[in-house]
């Protein structure tokens, strides 16, 4: 089984992405909805991120816009909750891989928007990275609803630069041309990735 790491930074259509490669077949593991998953009412990360963050427990859940508000800008805070909450993300993660590996998948997708900044893309096959003009990303991310350039500054802070994740990338869907020429450009990538002679990262890193 091939694991394949998906990425990039906000505004680029990432989650759309993850979708066409889901329509292909593919179970894809979405991080941002395993956190979502632990931070609900009776979620694993309730407990610890509440003891950090007292003020952002509300009706037994995590809410996100004041664990946002809480830790942006404010990098130990930031530290502190990553500390708690990457490895039971990674619990999370290994159980579908599992569940993947015994269903016969041959790829996998890891749906993971902060993939480069965490170290997550070492012992992956492959890494996409969604990728779109920096206009057009500004343009999708400010029309999204609480969302306002000094936020949108701020989680750009925190992101690599699109330039060097390009760089960086395996395979890159460029999502500017619309939905359908993104659709073939995942079933390109698929295509070269089931290939016999397709060399994965893993072996060329050693």
């Amino acid at each position: 089984m091939k694991l394949i790491g998906l990425t990039g930074s906000i505004g680029m259509g990432k989650s759309t992405t993850a979708g066409l490669f889901s329509d292909m077949g593919l179970p894809v593991y979405d991080a941002d909805a395993a956190v979502h998953r632990l931070y609900a009412p009776g979620g694993a990360a309730v407990a610890p991120v509440g003891a950090l963050f007292p003020e952002v427990v509300v009706e037994g859940g995590i809410d996100r816009r004041r664990l946002s508000a809480r830790v942006l800008g404010d990098d130990a805070a930031m530290r502190a909750l990553e500390a708690v909450v990457h490895p039971l993300v990674g619990g999370d993660r290994q159980a579908f891989f599992d569940q993947a590996v015994k269903a016969g998948a041959d790829l996998v997708i890891l749906d993971v928007p902060l993939l480069f900044e965490t170290g997550g893309a070492r012992g992956l096959d492959a890494v996409v990275v969604v990728s779109a003009p920096a206009e057009m990303q500004k343009a999708r991310v400010l029309a999204r609803p609480d969302m306002d350039a000094d936020k949108f500054a701020a989680i750009l802070a925190r992101q690599m630069p699109d330039a060097d994740k390009r760089a960086r990338a395996d395979f890159v869907v460029d999502t500017s041309r619309g939905l359908e020429a993104a659709r073939d450009q995942v079933a390109s990538i698929v295509e070269t990735l089931r290939q016999p002679g397709w060399t994965s990262r893993r072996s060329r890193d050693g």
